[in-house]
């Protein structure tokens, strides 16, 4: 395999480390939190910069007005919360206060997908990427290890506009280049095939080049495009690689209803009309569990990749 990884480390670490980059580079940058700041990994930018952060406590609703209002003062508010509360909770705060009239305000949300784990159901948002891609001018962001976390928190910074910028609880394979650099809207081509295009999006990159390695040995070539900026999302890098292979499998770690598998679907549709396999959850809730054996029960690691790959092949 052309990435390996020597260490295990939580998405969530890689969105404190880029907050706390940032509280040395952007003095207009400044964070809120809904009472989370240890599972947000925010202590770092508290300690650089105690001015600019805001406890707010469990107040969502009322923490994206306030950010709303901060990025009025030419602000650039870094919200903080479980990606449960950063969607659902608060969305009429963030579709009339801060989509609406496109305030720059960075919405980050943590535990995000099946692999909170334990906490169950309630928690284990998997609708938070179709809810906030609907949103008009928002950019939608997912990125896949702790090293892209850090870089797409650095890069938001930049981008003018709100964001939703979603990230994990459990620790995952450290596979992406610290130095790789990170475009917003721009899928990277990871693993060159001829076969079938694999589109994956946040601990699904890793899942996919796990089940390409493995499909390689089977004499199955598969390509491995990683898309974590779902909105906007690359058509070019997909269709380019759809043209030489004309297959493809979508994974996600989300409801395949209003995912990365519909997004890319209604573009091939409109434009390459393409045969394709989803992996994602099956339109359910979770349940307690641990990461992996909620991974495996609903389908979306890298056996259930390696299964959407042979059935897309035989149809």
């Amino acid at each position: 395999m052309k990435y390996t990884y020597t260490e295990k480390k939580d998405t969530r670490s890689g969105f404190g480390a880029g907050l706390a980059e940032l509280a040395d580079k952007n003095p207009n940058v400044v964070a809120l939190c809904a009472d989370l700041i240890g599972s947000l990994k925010m202590e770092k930018f508290i300690e650089k910069a105690p001015e600019r952060f805001f406890q707010i406590g469990i107040a969502e609703a009322n923490m994206m007005g306030i950010a709303a209002g901060l990025s009025i003062t030419g602000k650039i508010p870094f919200t903080g919360t479980f990606a449960n509360f950063s969607t659902s909770r608060v969305y009429d705060q963030i579709r009339q206060s801060i989509a609406y009239s496109g305030k720059n305000v960075k919405i980050c949300a943590s535990h995000a997908g099946l692999t909170l784990g334990e906490d169950g159901a309630t928690h284990q948002v998997l609708e938070d990427i179709g809810m906030m891609k609907m949103l008009p001018g928002m950019t939608v962001i997912n990125p896949c290890d702790y090293n892209q976390t850090k870089a797409a928190t650095i890069a938001i910074a930049e981008h003018d506009g709100p964001v939703y910028l979603r990230f994990g609880r459990p620790t995952v394979p450290v596979f992406i280049p610290e130095d790789m650099p990170f475009e917003i809207g721009k899928g990277i081509l990871l693993q060159e095939g001829t076969d079938v295009t694999i589109v994956a999006t946040g601990h699904l990159v890793w899942e996919s080049l796990v089940a390409a390695d493995e499909l390689e040995k089977e004499g199955i070539s598969c390509e491995v495009i990683n898309i974590h900026t779902i909105k906007p999302l690359d058509e070019e890098i997909i269709i380019k690689s759809v043209e030489k292979t004309g297959k493809i499998v979508t994974a996600e770690e989300h409801n395949y209803l209003g995912g990365l598998g519909e997004s890319v679907a209604g573009m091939l549709a409109r434009k390459r009309p393409t045969r394709q396999e989803f992996v994602a959850v099956n339109d359910t809730f979770g349940e307690s569990a641990t990461p992996a054996e909620l991974m495996k029960k609903y389908k979306i690691d890298a056996a259930a990749v390696k299964e959407a790959v042979k059935r897309v092949l035989a149809n």
